[in-house]
């Protein structure tokens, strides 16, 4: 039961869902809502507190995201962070000036630990920055918590109506402690229980699908990753025999992963499974193609139109189910948020679709969530804990065009790599780990003979909510080891590099 809600108004940041995010791991329920939502809105939906999220605009822009006013009335407290502190100080009278430079990166910050969302820090906290506008001046009935050098007012409250602002963004990974702010925010001021936990998420989820789609017969793109899974255990939990999974390979997953999904829903699962085999149909739709967007939505396309020919052989089928997460939401540019790019499930879908409704029941959770409600459906752990994998498939790990040939390439140099990291038990500590296909040849002695050959970059990254991650420093003798096997036993490849860049800047797939 959701008793407790925290409501996100959406103002464009890429950190908003991680927010979300934020506060689920306190156990209390969050949602994120249009920065235009109406008060008789949040009248109606009785948050306990509201948090206003960063965003990309200047708040004197002239189209730039704003609330109404009547918002800091309403008695309920309020907690702006970065743009949000912004529009708060604006919006009640402070001012608002652009700095001379962006401050970005881990800053130390000077602490006034009275403040009730500051208890419990040092007089110094390193959180990061990430603006070039800032509170000059507070407004009235406002006093100043924090501060940095470049920043006088990096922290602001009125406790009396319950107002606060922080221009550190205390949701991030790369703040020291940050989610003691988000903690002291739900229990020190908004007063929140934390009743909600995951198992709930699951009960609720499958009583809305039974109510959603009662009698009506379900389709659910089935890939095989845990994303996929947990959907297809909670639609058949709640229809049963009405769901039909449908399997479509592609061609383009991973090293003998067909067979194995095939193997794992049949023998573990009492579920209706149609594998498809469309190696030869996707590869002709992707020939030449070189651009990683028209990659996606030409997968995305083809993915629905394989569907709907599949529902035309079942006879009747009213909607198609799919293992959205929160993530390819966001990156796909939710409301209005900035697109990082698009997911062949989000952004990738094509403008007509032929089911009369397309169902998400993952489309709230991070990956770690969804990872809980699968064991809590009681889905094995070995496949819960199962690699990430993109939608597109190896298709965006081929760098350039896609061709039979260089799928096998990556396919086998992608196993070895996944082969000695599980040796090495590293599996569990490393949050992804895959092999690319780059698009670069270069010269190489093999044999006392000059080669010219393919570059496979390693890419091993370690995170909690992939909205942020961190390369994974893996021991010099394994990726030794790694690169060994790789241009010994792959033909056609003569060198490889590890990618240590983390996200941001970079993200976690190539492409």
């Amino acid at each position: 039961m959701k008793n407790e809600l925290i409501l996100i108004l959406d103002f464009g940041g890429q950190y908003n869902q991680l927010i979300a995010r934020r506060v689920r791991e306190c156990n209390v329920y969050s949602e994120v809502v249009p920065y235009d939502i109406s008060i008789e809105k949040i009248k109606e939906k009785n948050p306990k507190g509201i948090i206003f999220t960063g965003g990309p605009a200047s708040v004197y822009g002239k189209d730039a995201p704003k609330c109404k006013k009547e918002i800091f009335e309403l008695g309920i407290p309020i907690l702006g962070i970065c743009y949000g502190m912004q529009l708060m100080a604006l919006t009640l009278g402070g001012n608002v000036l652009s700095a001379n430079k962006r401050e970005y990166g881990t800053t130390e910050v000077s602490i006034d630990n009275t403040s009730l969302l500051l208890q419990g820090f040092e007089s110094t906290n390193g959180f990061l920055m990430s603006h070039t506008d800032y509170v000059e001046t507070v407004p009235e009935g406002f006093r100043k918590i924090s501060s940095t050098p470049s920043c006088p007012n990096a922290g602001m409250e009125n406790p009396e109506k319950k107002l606060y602002g922080i221009q550190f963004h205390p949701e991030v990974n790369h703040s020291i402690n940050g989610i003691q702010v988000i903690k002291n925010f739900l229990f020190n001021i908004c007063h929140c229980t934390g009743d909600w936990i995951i198992s709930s998420f699951a009960q609720e989820s499958i009583q809305k699908l039974k109510e959603k789609i009662g009698n009506g017969k379900a389709l659910c793109a089935l890939s095989g990753g845990v994303d996929s899974s947990v959907s297809a255990i909670l639609l058949s939990k709640a229809i049963g025999k009405n769901l039909t999974c449908i399997f479509v390979d592609h061609g383009l997953l991973r090293k003998n992963e067909g067979d194995e999904v095939e193997e794992i829903f049949r023998n573990q699962f009492d579920i209706n499974l149609i594998r498809v085999n469309a190696k030869e149909r996707f590869l002709e739709k992707l020939a030449g193609v070189t651009d990683p967007e028209k990659k996606r939505k030409i997968i995305g396309e083809e993915f629905i139109r394989v569907f709907e020919e599949e529902a035309k052989k079942l006879g009747s089928v009213d909607f198609l189910v799919q293992g959205t997460i929160y993530p390819d939401v966001i990156e796909s540019g939710l409301g209005k948020s900035s697109v990082i790019k698009s997911h062949h499930n989000v952004g990738g879908l094509p403008d007509y679709v032929d089911f009369k409704e397309i169902v998400e029941p993952l489309r709230d959770l991070f990956k770690d969530e969804v990872r809980k409600t699968g064991l809590e459906l009681g889905i094995p752990e070995n496949l819960v804990y199962r690699q990430p994998f993109p939608g597109p498939g190896l298709a965006i790990r081929v760098i350039g065009d896609i061709t039979d040939d260089k799928l096998t390439i990556l396919k086998d140099a992608d196993s070895i790599f996944r082969e000695e990291i599980a040796k090495a038990g590293l599996h569990k500590s490393i949050n992804q780990y895959f092999a690319v296909l780059t698009n670069l040849k270069s010269v190489g002695v093999m044999g006392d003979e000059r080669t010219y050959d393919y570059t496979i970059a390693l890419r091993a990254v370690e995170t909690t909510d992939f909205m942020t991650g961190i390369w994974s420093k893996i021991p010099y003798d394994i990726l030794e080891k790694v690169s060994s096997r790789i241009v010994n036993e792959v033909n056609h490849v003569n060198r490889v590099v590890y990618d240590i860049t983390s996200k941001p800047p970079a993200t976690i797939e190539w492409e």
